[in-house]
């Protein structure tokens, strides 16, 4: 389902009688997907839910050769495969190993495709986000952020995810909602470059998902895991997946506990338990050759402390999130070159946000939330294959409706200086403020496209029709353009394209943001300047290549340049996990994100992502509440999630389908931190802050008895780059986190007592953060707040496969 493809065929011998019984495999190089099947007694096989990849298809039989060819998959309608087998003895016996063109895709868009084998060893340890971090760690451009957020390639979480056709643009990090676990993931393709027509809403990144089914298996499947480890983590999972040829159910189940479930403002964790739990169920029926039914079922929950720096110690905050999804879809083959899918949807969720019992306790305000966001709505298109052409047309239609209850009130009554802000000063009579809003945002989008084939071009070309209708409205006709070039003497593929979209604003907390107008709340007096938060408009430009370096090398990397009217982010509302999408007048992205990957070298595979940004934001802003920190200027600036350079190195070994280690070794250059622009700005901090930064002045270190309140000489920082004050340039010389290098090491295996029965034991040690290293995402960030990364993390597992 989804853009996922399918490859169905029949084999036969010399004479054109079927062979039953035969194995059918297809493998990708680079992805290490493989899939395997037996062809029935109709000597007829299928591999559902292939991604759109060029795959190398074997088959043997008793009694014949090897037979062997070439198979890509381009869209969703399914490829025909007819192979002929030869008597055993009549050809001669050819090895098969990966080529430089078996690693090549001509797409002319950049994207990466990951497999589960990848996803499961990933060490990293990230409660209730694994989601996120499968996608920070294997994907080139991205900027890794607390708390499971990300922003790809200069946007602010600009996201869309499509899980088995049901497209998701609301925030999936874990402070906004829940995420399907990856227990539940077949497949990714995360797609940074050129978006085709058929994505809108947000384009930065799409990671189109595809789950695990029990459609076509000969036996049931599944597995069973506990874990343990450090500051109290207890995790369980288990999944179950089983069916025939025309009938398949997969069933996940996980849940975690930790005693630092949030990315904490101290090294040290404070109040920062957490548990999360998802159920996942997905049902296939397949009653003909022609016709194919499945629905996914989804539900979780997040119950979260509200971690505490330690001036706020006292404070007993708390959040809850619930979510549930229920997304059918049914796809029509018509003939062998067409296919009709239609997925309609509704999801759901619902965040609650709890102040301390004692509002006086918490500091410097107390507040309180309860929003909902739910969706509902048709994704629908008709594929079409002829000749050299792969056409779809089709539909995108879709409601959010939200609903805010919200309340605030200061308690600490410097923060109630400004006039519009003390009638809600609690310390000196003042009342909560209280909002409540509701709202509906219509969407209505049609499309059509056509990947063309012409030698060794591939022309793709599309317009997308969008109409956005919220509390502001826009329409937007986008046409999208992109060609590669196949140069085969040498192994390259070079590409280049053109894209326009409409980027449309965060939905979380967009009522009562766009009710604060230009400013948020310290400049105006609530609804008194009611300015909707708008669409933004976008023309993005792409250029990169493919190139094979010899028989088991691949480097793919690409440049994008984005120009936006009205560039998004959120601003967080003091200490909180509460956030307000907010709008720039215009920004301007551009960067370098790529990728040097290995084929399975007799178990070992290696990969590289790297990326670098830099983004500038112009205002005035729209939206947003009260941040922390210093004031922003007037003029341009680099937004918090520009950052000259990251990537990760993956090392992976794997013995025989058994034991195997992961090591893999992140590097952040460190993003900019708006909140303390310079040494002027650090000296207002309270004495708890410094020290949590490493302050000093001359060399002389602030403690929690003796702040550094004058500096005349140099000032310093050990977790920022903190300028000196008068040398601090908001867009040429801003304030950053200092670089920092994390090393996460996997030891596990597959099959602990060797065995050769289908059952087996499992077991591994994940260890991330392996040297401690004592970094910051941010500090006193006005888009995102503080936050360490996290200590050293010991999570040991047992499991049981089958």
């Amino acid at each position: 389902m989804g853009n996922a493809g399918t490859i169905e065929g029949t084999v036969k011998d010399s004479s054109g009688a079927v062979v039953p019984k035969a194995t059918v495999t297809i493998r990708n190089a680079v992805t290490s997907f493989t899939r395997a099947a037996t062809t029935g007694d109709d000597g007829a096989f299928r591999f559902n839910g292939v991604p759109q990849n060029p795959y190398h298809l074997e088959v043997t039989a008793v009694g014949f050769d090897a037979y062997s060819s070439d198979v890509t998959v381009r869209s969703s309608v399914p490829v025909q495969v007819k192979a002929t087998l030869a008597v055993a003895g009549s050809n001669t016996s050819v090895t098969v190993e990966a080529a430089g063109a078996d690693l090549l895709e001509t797409e002319p868009s950049a994207h990466t495709d990951v497999d589960r084998s990848l996803i499961s060893k990933i060490p990293a340890v990230d409660p209730g986000a694994g989601l996120s971090e499968a996608i920070v760690y294997n994907t080139g451009g991205v900027a890794a952020d607390a708390n499971g957020a990300f922003h790809p390639l200069g946007d602010h979480a600009q996201v869309s995810f499509v899980i088995d056709g049901q497209p998701i643009s609301d925030q999936q990090s874990k402070v906004f909602s829940t995420q399907l676990p990856t227990n539940a993931i077949q497949s990714m393709e995360l797609d940074t470059g050129a978006p085709n027509a058929e994505f809108g809403d947000k384009t930065s990144l799409v990671a189109q998902i595809t789950t695990r089914s029990g459609l076509g298996v000969a036996k049931p499947f599944g597995s069973v895991e506990t874990a343990y480890g450090s500051f109290g983590t207890v995790e369980g999972s288990a999944s179950l997946g089983f069916g025939g040829a025309k009938y398949g159910n997969f069933l996940s189940l996980d849940g975690t506990r930790s005693g630092r479930f949030l990315d904490s403002p101290e090294f040290t964790p404070f109040h920062d338990v957490g548990n999360n739990q998802t159920v996942f169920d997905r049902v296939d029926l397949m009653p003909n050759g022609t016709d194919a039914i499945h629905l996914n079922l989804f539900t979780a929950r997040n119950w979260i402390q509200i971690p505490n720096a330690y001036d706020q110690l006292a404070q007993d905050q708390r959040q809850r999130v619930l979510t549930w999804s229920f997304a059918p879809g049914y796809q029509h083959t018509f003939g062998a070159h067409a296919l009709l899918t239609m997925n309609p949807y509704v999801r759901k969720d619902e965040f609650s946000y709890y102040g301390s019992r004692d509002p006086l306790q918490d500091t410097p305000a107390t507040q309180s939330q309860a929003r909902q966001l739910l969706n509902w709505g048709l994704r629908s298109d008709l594929a079409v294959t002829h000749g050299r052409h792969n056409i779809k047309v089709g539909i995108d239609l879709k409601q959010t409706r939200l609903r805010e209850d919200f309340s605030f009130g200061i308690t600490d009554p410097t923060l109630a200086a400004d006039p519009s802000l003390a009638p809600y000063d609690l310390v000196n009579g003042g009342h909560l403020f209280q909002f409540h809003g509701t709202g509906n945002i219509n969407q209505y989008a049609g499309y059509a496209q056509d990947a063309i084939t012409l030698g060794n071009f591939l022309v793709s070309v599309g317009l997308r029709l969008d109409r956005y209708a919220g509390l502001s409205t826009a329409n937007a006709a986008e046409p999208r353009a992109a060609v590669s070039y196949h140069i085969k003497p040498t192994g390259t593929v070079l590409r280049v394209s053109y894209t326009r979209s409409l980027e449309t604003p965060f939905n979380e907390n967009l009522l009562l943001s766009s009710a604060t107008g230009q400013g948020g709340l310290a400049a105006n007096v609530f609804g008194a300047s009611s300015v909707p938060v708008p669409p933004g408009r976008r023309n993005q430009f792409n250029t990169g290549f493919q190139q094979s370096l010899g028989r088991h090398l691949l480097l793919d990397a690409d440049y994008f340049w984005k120009y936006t009217d009205g560039g998004f982010d959120f601003s967080t509302l003091l200490n909180t996990t509460i956030t307000f999408p907010v709008s720039w007048s215009k920004s301007k992205l551009d960067g370098l994100t790529g990728r040097l990957s290995t084929a399975n070298l007799g178990g070992f595979q290696a990969y590289w992502t790297f990326g670098h940004t830099r983004a500038r934001y112009f205002p005035p802003e729209v939206g947003g509440l009260i941040s922390q920190g210093a004031e922003l200027g007037t003029g341009v600036f680099r937004i918090d999630h520009d950052q000259a350079f990251q990537s990760t190195a993956t090392f992976r070994y794997q013995h025989k389908h058994a034991e195997w280690i992961d090591l893999t070794w992140r590097y952040d250059s460190g993003m900019v931190v708006s909140g303390v622009p310079d040494v002027a700005a650090a000296l207002a901090l309270t004495a708890a802050q410094q020290v949590t930064i490493g302050f000093a002045c001359n060399g002389v270190t602030a403690t929690y008895a003796a702040p550094i309140t004058a500096c005349s000489g140099l000032g310093t920082s050990k977790l920022l780059t903190l300028p000196q004050t008068g040398q601090e340039n908001d867009d040429l010389n801003p304030n950053r986190v200092k670089p920092r290098h994390v090393f996460n090491l996997g030891i596990g295996t597959d099959n602990l007592t060797h065995t050769e029965k289908p059952t087996r034991i499992t077991a591994s040690v994940d260890i991330a953060n392996l040297t401690n290293e004592v970094a910051l995402y941010n500090f006193l960030s006005t888009f995102s707040g503080t936050h360490f990364l996290q200590p050293r993390t010991v999570i040991a597992r047992i499991g049981l496969s089958f």
